[in-house]
């Protein structure tokens, strides 16, 4: 395959089939802690760097076989947004594969471009980087393309919120020493109070970055910061304790009461959100449900639950 990748098991999308859309490492940013290297390509031309016919094609011989899938996702090694197909290609899987849901993992860097936002409306879940607002804390950490403003790409996520009726998840990556500071998450959390996102994503280094010298922040850290961003629904990557283990940043109970607070979710939703296994939400929610505390509605794709609130449902 030339365009797509996985199957893969990912924590917050299920069994997702990969997209990549762009040549490697061509991206509006050159981040410091980028797994897949330092970027070749360092641009923000939209244009169609593969061409579109070629990927339909690909997809419709995959997908075509209904293959088990929980996701189609834009993501890989390059920005998907610089590829001026991706609506094309969203619409494409939603008209004619609707049995799955289409996610896009970006950098958030071209969102205050009209055409990128329409671009994306089609999306179930779209999930973009916000890693500082401090133009040197975002020089910092991002690297990007002369022309790129924190400002602007701050403005780009609130038009996008405004426009996108999917869900919206902000992605931290948190660099110890330059986007950890009091004054740097109070801007990210004024900007994500801004935007409204329906949830936060905290992560930090697991492979090794672009830069040896970008460290790992640690659960307890991940913990305080992801306090920091209440009443907003935050989970990091520390948050699910392995094989039972204590030490988890945030009870999950906690972080399932958060993400409801924001908005009536299913348990697949839950999943995403909090990155549990699906196991353990579904167990967790039926037994909050059970309890009172949260209240069943059906709707077009499942059942969804809202916290319950003085006795009523919110």
């Amino acid at each position: 395959m030339n365009y797509l990748f996985g199957p893969v098991n990912s924590r917050r999308l299920g069994r997702s089939l990969g997209v990549d859309l762009v040549p490697h490492k061509t991206c509006t940013m050159d981040c410091v802690y980028c797994e897949c290297g330092g970027t070749t390509d360092l641009t923000t031309e939209i244009r169609e760097y593969s061409p579109l016919k070629d990927v339909l094609a690909e997809l419709d011989g995959y997908l075509s076989g209904a293959p088990p899938l929980d996701a189609v996702t834009f993501s890989g090694s390059g920005e998907p947004t610089l590829h001026s197909g991706i609506g094309v290609i969203i619409g494409h899987l939603k008209d004619n594969y609707p049995r799955y849901r289409v996610a896009v993992l970006t950098n958030g860097s071209l969102f205050s471009r009209r055409e990128v936002r329409s671009s994306l409306l089609r999306a179930d879940i779209v999930i973009p980087s916000l890693d500082a607002v401090s133009d040197e804390a975002f020089r910092a950490v991002t690297r990007p393309c002369p022309g790129i403003d924190p400002a602007e790409v701050v403005r780009g996520l609130v038009l996008f919120r405004k426009e996108f009726h999917g869900i919206l998840s902000i992605e931290i990556f948190i660099v110890p020493g330059i986007n950890d500071t009091d004054r740097e998450l109070a801007l990210l959390k004024e900007a994500c109070l801004e935007i409204q996102p329906d949830f936060i994503q905290l992560n930090s280094l697991d492979r090794p970055g672009t830069e040896q010298w970008v460290g790992r922040a640690g659960p307890e850290e991940l913990g305080r910061i992801a306090r920091v961003f209440a009443p907003l629904a935050v989970s990091t990557v520390w948050a699910v304790p392995s094989h039972g283990a204590a030490g988890a940043a945030i009870d999950p109970d906690d972080m399932i009461r958060a993400t409801l607070m924001r908005r009536p979710s299913t348990v697949q939703d839950l999943v995403f959100a909090t990155g549990l296994p699906a196991e353990e939400t579904a167990r967790r929610v039926a037994r909050l449900a059970d309890s009172g505390i949260l209240v069943e509605e059906r709707g077009e794709r499942g059942i969804f639950y809202r916290l319950r609130e003085h006795g009523r449902p919110v």
